[in-house]
């Protein structure tokens, strides 16, 4: 006896929640303008932070820290923080998808940062969940002039 097919169903589609700006806790002037993406800090340039051997300083990385929470909730799209990483750790970041559970938006604490050695930093923050919280550790090299994340590691 044949089975009949079932056509199989359409997979639901929904619209995905404007991400929402990193929180510091301060207003820090105007709202940076931009054309479909989010800025992460308000400065003209992100990358250069400092002058050259010296590290990003709290504010910045704490940003940095709090779009990667954003992204890995689900809340923000990964292609906002893609100039910040390197060509593995983006490709990682999308590939890990949604890894943080949270009813509301994730807050990022104040990081704790070490240098390791020259031209690299290392750090980790607590990331404010609600009735949970995670963890979230970057690893960040100097790569020229510019810092990217080429490593993160969150649970």
């Amino acid at each position: 006896m044949a089975s009949r097919l079932r056509p199989a169903p359409l997979p639901r589609v929904t619209l995905t929640p404007v991400p929402d700006p990193p929180y510091d806790g301060e207003h820090h002037g105007p709202e940076p303008t931009t054309q479909g993406s989010l800025a992460l800090a308000p400065d003209p340039l992100p990358l250069v932070w400092g002058p050259p051997g010296s590290i990003p300083d709290e504010r910045h990385l704490r940003h940095l820290g709090q779009a990667l929470a954003e992204i890995l909730a689900g809340r923000r799209p990964p292609e906002t923080v893609s100039d910040r990483l390197t060509e593995r750790a983006y490709a990682e970041l999308v590939r890990a998808g949604k890894m943080i559970t949270t009813g509301g938006r994730p807050f990022a604490g104040v990081p704790r940062v070490t240098q390791p050695k020259e031209g690299v930093v290392e750090m980790c923050l607590l990331v404010h969940c609600g009735e949970r919280s995670h963890v979230l550790a970057l690893r960040l090299e100097r790569r020229g002039v510019q810092w990217l994340c080429t490593d993160f590691e969150t649970a």
